[in-house]
């Protein structure tokens, strides 16, 4: 059972607040919607969780069956998509792809690689330049970037936007075979996308 429990997280800029006190606790399965009005925090909640930025306060402890995982062990854990994740334009799809594998420690294949190409549309498109992409291209190539470790704490900051009704659906996909198995959290602005978790918590009301 992983579980990730947040402790009264604050964040200051200056003399101004980002977050105030921010506390929840997800178990495998569990899913948050983190919303709220522009400027309310959001996208610094996820860059705290993803470990972008520190709290000013508070903490955050991601467990696995109640051991507290170090550094290194969330990071193999988790995986984050939003506007700090960015892909590399002078490379291909598939560059991309085996260049932050690399990075990261893993080892994926041809047929890894096919499969999740063919799963976001882009089959046949791999070896295209990820500048010649268009935004829901490269929004979608992201998803895969994420993908790569197979993540048990999936962190999603607008996980819709440049994308049409296609690359939407999806993405719901991927978010719902993530309920099964991990635990979500998604900051959003849309209405639309509250029903992706099962909880939901406001910031800045």
């Amino acid at each position: 059972m992983h579980q990730i429990d947040v402790q009264k997280l604050s964040k200051r800029f200056g003399a101004r607040k980002a977050l105030e006190e921010v506390s929840f606790s997800l178990h495998t399965g569990d899913s948050l919607a983190v919303v709220g009005r522009n400027g309310s925090g959001k996208t610094t909640l996820l860059r705290i969780l993803a470990g972008l930025a520190a709290p000013s306060r508070g903490t955050v402890a991601y467990m696995d069956n109640g051991r507290t995982l170090d550094r290194a062990e969330v990071r193999h854990r988790l995986a984050y998509v939003g506007p700090e994740l960015t892909l590399y334009d002078s490379l291909t799809a598939v560059e991309n792809l085996r260049f932050f594998a690399t990075m990261r420690g893993i080892a994926i294949d041809d047929g890894w690689i096919e499969a999740m190409l063919s799963m976001l549309q882009l089959a046949g498109r791999g070896d295209d330049f990820y500048g010649a992409y268009s935004s829901g291209m490269k929004q979608r190539l992201k998803y895969a970037v994420a993908l790569l470790n197979d993540p048990v704490y999936l962190l999603l900051d607008e996980p819709t936007a440049n994308l049409d009704d296609e690359g939407k659906k999806i993405i719901g996909e991927i978010i719902a075979r993530q309920k099964q198995n991990g635990i979500l959290i998604a900051a959003t602005n849309e209405t639309g996308e509250y029903g992706f978790a099962e909880k939901l918590i406001r910031l800045g009301s």
